[in-house]
């Protein structure tokens, strides 16, 4: 699994111009399933997530996680953050999940993080969405779950 965790002031979602849902302060997750993902790799991210000090304490050092400032995840299946540029210049996503076990391991993704006592709220699979929001910083982290020295 590969995911873009960005800190937001805010994130809304939208499809055919329709609000679908949105957050406050918080993360907006970006999240790829990759074929062969399985509950390790779903641990080792929503772990990290759960637990990640990137929001500031009171002398301004990222020290803080999510749930220290009781803030809120949007999250949003992207399989295009698994595409290859490396034959040429228009991407392929053959290690991208198809369908309905992609959507299966983000089902179970989002319970572990509510289970951890977050407040996850997302887009809907499969949809062409609009999204709106303010990345607070900017703070832009990559996690790879294949890649975990990154």
């Amino acid at each position: 699994m590969r995911c873009v965790v960005q800190r937001v002031k805010y994130a809304k979602v939208f499809v055919n111009n329709s609000l679908i849902s949105e957050i406050k302060k918080g993360f907006l997750i970006l999240l790829g399933v990759q074929i062969n993902d399985n509950e390790d790799d779903i641990n080792y991210l929503a772990r990290k997530i759960s637990n990640l000090r990137i929001f500031d304490d009171e002398n301004g050092k990222l020290n803080l996680s999510i749930k220290d400032i009781k803030g809120e995840i949007m999250l949003i299946s992207q399989f295009t953050l698994l595409g290859s540029l490396k034959n040429g210049f228009r991407p392929d996503f053959i290690r991208a999940e198809k369908g309905e076990r992609a959507k299966n391991l983000i089902s179970i993704f989002k319970k572990l993080l509510e289970e951890n006592g977050l407040i996850v709220k997302e887009g809907i699979f499969g949809e062409i969405m609009d999204l709106e929001f303010v990345n607070s910083g900017p703070v832009t982290i990559i996690i790879d779950s294949k890649i975990r020295d990154f």
